[in-house]
């Protein structure tokens, strides 16, 4: 499979593979091109991008629209370029792909998994009960604290973001990058920042390019873990878009949930992709269900 998304990007570049406009899900490929009219790109990043790269890995097309999937799969509206979806769904071969990885906390429905198989690399209070984020109360923290429990959640993570290639996505977003902040008696972001940087080798390894999942206040050291671009909820809500825009130049995917933070995002920073989705990034058919994109 990697060497098939090797031949696949090398084509890409060179400029032989052709594009599709199909918004069917199918099952993945890696030897179709994302459908836009600005491809990919695979050339050496801009000053403003972070960090060294494998030369072979896509990035997503700049300031191309985006849809933020990960409340459930459904076929893509048809100006969509840039697709995010959870790493247990199928991406889409026409569309540029990136798969949500949970990475710093548990999922809502994999709880077992951590409180069963994998309860030593959960983070616990002094009474031994094990913490739950008070943003989101049906995730576990993961316990980053030690090099040996970062290893070992390299090698549980990092397989998931193997599978995440295996499936035929471009990229991945590691999420709650920021966990640390909420608990900074137990966590630091060194520590965060060594994690973080053990699963973008592992995503490059595989081909992929990883993308900065919000938290701000590590855009300085980017480069250091070697984000190649980023995905950001809310950034004209917390006024962050021109800091990511700074960093990662027309390469921020961003995503508000208000239409007049939306439509503040869009008039002030033409030059990124924001879109509008509701807080349950529901499917269509929900009585919930909002995307527009600028």
């Amino acid at each position: 499979m990697y060497i098939s998304r090797i031949i696949a990007f090398v084509a890409l570049a060179l400029g032989i593979v052709g594009c599709s406009n199909t918004t069917d899900q199918t099952e993945p490929s890696t030897a179709t091109a994302p459908s836009t009219a600005t491809a990919p790109s695979t050339a050496t990043a801009p000053p403003t991008t972070a960090g060294p790269r494998p030369s072979l890995i896509a990035l997503p097309p700049a300031n191309a629209p985006l849809d933020y999937q990960l409340g459930g799969a459904y076929p893509p509206d048809t100006d969509v370029a840039v697709l995010s979806r959870d790493r247990t769904a199928a991406p889409d071969p026409a569309r540029y792909n990136i798969c949500y990885v949970n990475g710093f906390q548990s999922q809502p429905d994999e709880a077992s998994l951590w409180l069963d198989e994998h309860s030593d690399l959960l983070l616990r209070d002094d009474s031994g009960t094990p913490l739950i984020d008070p943003e989101w109360p049906d995730e576990y923290i993961l316990d980053i604290s030690t090099p040996a429990n970062r290893a070992h959640l390299t090698d549980i993570v990092g397989a998931w973001i193997d599978g995440c290639a295996t499936s035929g996505f471009q990229a991945v977003e590691i999420d709650n990058l920021d966990t640390y902040t909420r608990f900074s008696n137990q966590l630091t972001e060194d520590q965060a920042v060594d994690f973080a940087r053990q699963l973008a080798q592992r995503a490059h390894a595989n081909g992929l390019a990883i993308g900065q999942k919000n938290s701000a206040e590590l855009l300085p050291r980017r480069t250091e873990i070697s984000f190649d671009f980023a995905v950001v909820e809310q950034c004209s809500e917390y006024d962050e878009c021109g800091l990511f825009a700074a960093a990662y130049g027309d390469q921020v995917y961003a995503i508000e949930y208000t239409q007049a933070n939306f439509d503040k995002g869009c008039d002030q920073f033409p030059q990124i992709s924001i879109v509008l989705r509701d807080r349950d990034v529901s499917a269509p058919g929900s009585p919930t269900y909002v995307r527009a994109a600028c």
